[in-house]
């Protein structure tokens, strides 16, 4: 198509786009692109290296995707009871714990000590599209008008605390809701920030940087400790994630961090309260116990599962290399 720049890319894009007449997919694309088109065009052209038939093929995939599985209505679908959903958050650990300098939304999530194991994969599948859709459909949206531009993407610190090679039975589940956020939700994260990581998670990262591509490769930072020095030039200290304020360095704070992804954190709370009133207004009364919202879940990509069968061979291997040697060693 002779596209010799970004910007060309854009506009071809853009095009292509506008020629989409099936309204339920204009619709949807309303609600991704929330008003920020041409920076939800840069997502998706990011996403497939600037290459615009491939970039326009995965948007229209992606719009097809949620309207098949009704995403747009998600946020009106509350988990329930409220046990089920406080069982999720304690077994799911993510959160908002705030925003850096710049306004970007800064989202903690406790990979080490998330066990996954409190409910069916459809339940934490939903619970994960809520989020994301919450923080652009919601969060997003009020930032950018805060801030008087576009903020379209956000910051993850990822607390590796706790992370043991049980953690590899719950690659697959990892892998459907990764795949879903590469496919439908691309280049959301603008830095993948790694802190308290165990020898496991050097193990991991050595099998798994290879795979990566580059673009996401540079988007990872891997920090020393629980990494509050690093996080404390790009984010106050307010907003430092609860397991980021350990081994304090001439700091006078002594404040109790709260858990962000604790049930009753103020962010749960308003996101739980937000998905219950959309239920209600649409006439229904308190809602039941029902079933989960299901989900079509996509074939994962194939560098996703080839990572995924590398990650457990290789780690396996090396510690039952590790358990032979040890037994050897003992008396």
């Amino acid at each position: 198509m002779g596209i010799v720049s970004e910007e060309e890319a854009i506009d071809e894009f853009g095009k292509l786009i506008d020629k989409v007449e099936e309204e339920p997919l204009k619709t949807t694309f309303k609600n991704v692109h929330q008003g920020y088109m041409r920076e939800t065009l840069i997502r998706f052209l990011k996403a497939r290296d600037w290459n615009v038939i491939k970039a326009h093929s995965m948007l229209v995939e992606c719009l097809r995707w949620r309207v098949d599985n009704d995403i747009d209505s998600i946020l009106s679908k509350p988990i329930v009871p409220s046990e089920l959903y406080r069982d999720l958050r304690d077994s799911q650990l993510i959160g908002l714990s705030g925003y850096t300098r710049e306004g970007l939304p800064v989202f903690a999530i406790g990979v080490g000590l998330s066990t996954f194991d409190k409910a069916s994969v459809h339940y934490y599948v939903q619970s994960h599209i809520q989020i994301n859709e919450y923080r652009d459909r919601v969060l997003l949206p009020s930032v950018s008008k805060k801030n008087g531009r576009p903020i379209t993407t956000c910051v993850k610190v990822l607390d590796m605390t706790g992370l043991k090679l049980s953690a590899l039975s719950q690659i697959k589940l990892v892998t459907i809701m990764s795949t879903i956020d590469d496919l439908n939700y691309p280049e959301k994260t603008n830095t993948y920030y790694v802190v308290n990581a165990p020898y496991i998670f050097s193990a991991c990262w050595k099998v798994v940087k290879p795979l990566l591509q580059e673009r996401t490769r540079k988007k990872v930072h891997v920090l020393s400790g629980c990494g509050k020095d690093e996080l404390l030039k790009i984010m106050d200290y307010t907003y430092l994630p609860h397991f980021c304020r350990r081994g304090s360095s001439g700091s006078s704070h002594h404040t109790q961090a709260v858990d962000c992804s604790s049930v009753d954190h103020p962010f749960h709370q308003q996101l739980y309260n937000y998905v219950k009133h959309h239920y209600e207004t649409q006439g229904q009364a308190e809602p039941a116990k029902q079933g989960s919202f299901h989900v079509g879940f996509p074939e994962p990509v194939a560098e996703r599962v080839e990572m995924a069968k590398t990650i457990e061979s290789e780690l396996l291997h090396k510690f039952e290399n590790c358990s032979v040697g040890d037994r050897k060693a003992s008396p």
